[in-house]
Order: structure tokens, then sequence, then C-alpha cells
């Protein structure tokens, strides 16, 4: 390996809760959409707003959790390592398509249509 890490139980625990983590991110941006829907604002507003909102925690979350992870290998050894790297990884992917990934499949969705209704 380039980074001299090796997956090991603790690196399948890494991946593990990076896909929690992506899986939460998704929760609290369908949650913001939803509460802007019950706040009366249009489907299109309303996503815009959901992911807005929610941004500042999912990041907040994320770069906490890539902070400890460098920590982590910096200081670590062997499967330490192997749980640094494939977290801040996971991390960092999990963050992309969070925000990214799926925002893009949401206004492909729903985004030139005027629907009138979200199904989330």
């Amino acid at each position: 390996s380039m980074i001299q890490a090796t997956l090991t139980l603790p690196g399948i625990a890494g991946i593990v809760l990076t896909v929690g983590m992506a899986v939460d991110a998704n929760v609290l941006i369908f949650e913001r959409i939803r509460e802007e829907l019950r706040n009366g604002n249009s489907p299109q507003a309303s996503i815009y707003a959901g992911y807005e909102k929610a941004f500042g925690t999912i990041f907040d979350a994320n770069i906490t959790t890539l902070l400890v992870a460098l920590v982590l290998f910096g200081f670590g050894t062997g499967p330490i390592k192997g749980f640094a790297v494939t977290l801040s990884l996971g991390i960092i992917t999990s963050m992309f398509t969070a925000i990214m990934g799926t925002r893009m499949m949401i206004n492909l969705i729903y985004g030139k249509q005027r629907a009138a209704r979200l199904s989330l």
C-alpha cells in the first residue's frame, strides 16, 4: 500500500462508521427538506433551503471526525492506521456524495419540473 496501512477489523469498522455517517447526512438533509415543506415552501425552495440548512451540521460533524482520524493516523500504528485511513477516505467520499451526489440526483428528479409535492 502506498500509505503503509493494512485493512483489518479496525479498518472494516472505519468503513462501517463511514456508511453510518453517510446515512446520517442524508437523513439530516431529507428531514430539513421535510421541515421546509411543512413551513409551506414550494418543493424547489424546500430542496434548496434543506441543503443549505443541513450543510453546516454535516460539515462540522465530518470535519471533527476527519481531524480525529488524522490524529489517529499520526500517532497510531498498524491496525489503528488502517482504521484512520479507511475512516478518512470514507468521510471525504461520503461528504462529497451527501452534498453533491444526492443534490444532483434530487435536482435531476425534481429540478426541471415544477412538482406540486415531493415523495421523500
